[in-house]
C-alpha cells in the first residue's frame, strides 16, 4: 500500500519521530504541510494526517491541508503526540475528512515532550517521550491498518 502522511511537527519534533518510525522500511511518503504548499494525494492508497496537539486539537495547518487536498473517499488515519493523553483530539480533523466521505481506519496517539505555553514554566512535561515502546506501538498500529 502506498501511503502519504501529511504532518506538522515543530518544537521538539515529537510527531516527526513517530512518523519516521512508521515510515522505516515502508512505502510511505512524509509530507510537511508547511513546506509543501500543495499535494496530489490521488496517487496514494491511504492518507494519514499527523500533528502535535495544540489547544486540544490538530494544528490548523493540517486540518486546512486535509480540507483542501484530500480526495473524496480515501482511507485515512490519524497520528498525534501530546503532553497529556485525553480523548477527543481528532474530533475537528475527523469532521473535515468525513465531509470528504473518507473511511477512517483509526488513530494512534502517544505522549511527546511538551514545553508549550505554561508547561515551559515547569520545564516541560512528558520528558523522554515518545519512548522506544511508543515508537514500536506506532509501527504496529500502521501495520494493523494496512492489512
Amino acid at each position: 500500500m502506498k501511503t502519504a502522511i501529511c504532518y506538522y511537527s515543530r518544537h521538539h519534533g515529537n510527531t516527526r519521530k513517530v512518523l519516521e518510525a512508521i515510515a522505516e522500511g515502508q512505502d510511505v511518503d512524509l509530507i510537511d504541510v508547511t513546506s509543501q504548499p500543495e499535494a496530489h494525494l490521488e496517487q496514494y492508497d491511504i492518507v494519514g494526517f499527523a500533528s502535535g496537539i495544540y489547544y486540544s486539537k490538530f494544528h490548523d495547518s493540517v486540518t486546512d491541508f486535509a480540507g483542501r487536498y484530500l480526495p473524496e473517499g480515501k482511507a485515512v488515519f490519524f497520528v498525534y503526540t501530546c503532553g497529556s493523553m485525553r480523548g477527543g483530539y481528532t474530533k475537528t480533523i475527523a469532521k473535515t475528512v468525513m465531509a470528504k466521505k473518507a473511511k477512517i481506519l483509526g488513530e494512534y496517539g502517544c505522549r511527546g515532550f511538551d514545553t508549550f505555553g505554561p508547561f515551559k514554566l515547569l520545564g516541560g512535561v512528558a520528558k523522554g517521550h515518545p519512548s522506544a515502546d511508543e515508537l514500536q506501538k506506532a509501527r504496529e498500529f500502521y501495520r494493523s491498518i494496512c492489512r
